[in-house]
């Protein structure tokens, strides 16, 4: 994991209403972490054009998407406090074989939740900033 090009990243979230449902599933005893599963929020971005038919329409103003159990669990521990290898070491620990390889996976579920604006790579702890 030590050689891995993230492994010394801080995965973190961006501000994003999110909220834990349902009942707890794997929970690794972590401060902040709770095993359930996670579903975002996230607001649709409209042009004129398109707000003025979703207005018409009456179209919801958000997304909501439920994550899996593993992205969820990723959601929690990507806070900016841990580091990647970190992350890793603990899905790794809770999902065992569902998850391996576990440096890929993770770090194909961290690069989509890039892609989609809703996490961030840092290079030093977040540190409640």
């Amino acid at each position: 994991i030590e050689d891995h090009p993230l492994s010394t990243q801080y995965p973190c979230r961006t501000p994003v209403w999110w909220a834990r449902v349902g009942p707890v599933a794997k929970d690794p005893n972590l401060p902040g972490v709770s095993g359930r599963r996670v579903v975002l929020r996230i607001p649709k971005q409209f042009g004129r054009i398109e707000g003025w038919f979703a207005n018409l329409l009456r179209a919801p103003r958000e997304i909501r998407r439920p994550l899996d159990q593993m992205n969820s669990l990723l959601w929690e521990l990507s806070d900016g406090s841990r580091t990647f290898s970190e992350i890793c070491g603990v899905m790794d620990e809770v999902f065992r074989e569902e998850i391996a390889p576990v440096m890929q996976r993770t770090a194909a579920a961290i690069g989509l939740f890039q892609r989609n604006n809703l996490a961030l790579m840092l290079d030093e702890p977040l540190n409640r900033r």
